[in-house]
């Protein structure tokens, strides 16, 4: 069965392909801050959820014959709020004031689709909760990190698998899911469609 990852995101392909997954990608044009701008009162994983489903239902439209289709999302739940990627320098340099020595938690939502005959059969979804404890980067570490454009594209200003690890002091919880996909959880999702992972895998594990 042919995957598709309905993501522009280099880390979850990474994360797919290191389990053993190649993955066609395909990314979708949603509109996340209209789609949220919708769903004001929705919880954190509600709002990311309809994301991943959103991203996941679009590109699955484009699908012919048989597929699965996933969909993700992330975003970094911290103070009662849910942020998303920075883009800038200046938001990124604010989030990172605000973070440091803190704790949040990274919230990813993920929709499963199969696709028969180039039409949705089924759909499963979840999202995953990950806690993250932040360090206590100097400003200049702030600013030389700022400086790569690392943190600028990706949810919470941060990663856990690049430049931004070095000031991540620890995780409770799922790692895959704060890189951007929740193993785990696809696992279970998977599982409510019948699926094993080790079904679809296309590289030899020793």
């Amino acid at each position: 069965m042919r995957l598709v990852l309905a993501s522009a995101s280099p880390a979850r392909l990474s994360v797919l392909r290191s389990a053993g997954w190649s993955p066609e990608v395909r990314v979708s044009d949603v509109d996340e801050d209209a789609l949220l701008a919708a769903h004001p009162d929705a919880a954190a994983g509600e709002k990311v959820t309809l994301l991943a489903a959103a991203k996941a239902t679009t590109v699955a439209r484009s699908v012919e014959g048989e597929a699965l289709v996933i969909g993700c999302d992330s975003m970094l739940h911290i103070d009662g709020d849910l942020v998303g990627k920075p883009h800038t320098a200046e938001v990124a340099r604010s989030r990172w004031r605000d973070m440091a020595g803190r704790t949040g938690e990274l919230v990813t939502g993920h929709a499963v689709l199969q696709v028969e005959d180039g039409e949705i059969a089924r759909a499963v979804e979840g999202a995953a909760v990950t806690t993250v404890r932040f360090g206590d980067p100097t400003p200049a570490e702030i600013e030389a990190y700022l400086a790569t454009g690392e943190p600028l594209a990706v949810a919470g200003s941060f990663t856990l698998d690049g430049l931004g690890g070095w000031f991540v002091d620890g995780i409770d919880g799922d790692p895959s899911n704060v890189i951007g996909i929740s193993l785990p959880l696809v696992r279970r999702l998977l599982g409510a469609l019948g699926i094993s992972p080790v079904d679809l895998w296309t590289t030899a594990r020793p």
